[in-house]
């Protein structure tokens, strides 16, 4: 399967702080990832998803510290996974 060129063109407000053009798709996955599921709707995460896949979005969000309880609940409905699987899982607790 071949990744889309810049899936991201049409998005300005997931990374208005951040000038697009200058993102590396491959080398800045982490930060695009939480980017988009920290402040992007439905239709981003669904990009994000095809151009990413589940996998490495998971392990991503897996090492966050930042999502919430109820981002967990989501996550773990998304990628079928454990609540315990994610670092900020504890500190929610």
């Amino acid at each position: 399967m071949n990744k889309p060129v810049k899936p991201y063109d049409n998005i300005t407000l997931v990374f208005g702080e951040s000038n697009i053009t200058n993102l590396n798709f491959d080398h800045d996955v982490t930060y695009i990832v939480e980017s988009v599921f920290q402040k992007g709707d439905v239709e981003d995460i669904r990009m994000c998803r095809r151009f990413y896949g589940d996998q490495a979005i998971s392990d991503v969000l897996i090492k966050a510290s930042w999502p919430t309880a109820r981002n967990i609940a989501f996550f773990v409905a998304l990628f079928e996974n454990e609540p315990e699987d994610y670092s900020a899982y504890q500190s929610n607790k």
